[in-house]
């Protein structure tokens, strides 16, 4: 599960103004960590079908996301993605 302060420190390096704690843009990143720790921890847990359910959804709730920021704004998606560190 991804710390609190984790996640603040995500929410404020993508937030757009001061309250933005819940845009798409967050949720991208706040999902991107979360998916990143679940593959460590399948990793080392092979058997885990449970948290490759989760993984799996993870990956494609941000997919959907994306795809919406893809849609709304293309500059903001490419600088999204290099920030993120994932592929296009």
């Amino acid at each position: 599960m991804i710390s609190t302060e984790k996640k603040q420190a995500i929410v404020k390096d993508l937030q757009a103004s001061k309250n933005d704690t819940g845009s798409s843009v967050v949720q991208a990143g706040i999902l991107t960590e979360r998916i990143k720790e679940l593959t460590e921890h399948l990793k080392a847990n092979k058997h885990d079908f449970m948290a490759r359910r989760g993984l799996l959804q993870a990956v494609g709730k941000r997919k959907r996301l994306l795809k919406y920021i893809a849609d709304k704004d293309s500059k903001q998606y490419l600088e999204l993605i290099k920030k993120l560190g994932i592929r296009h």
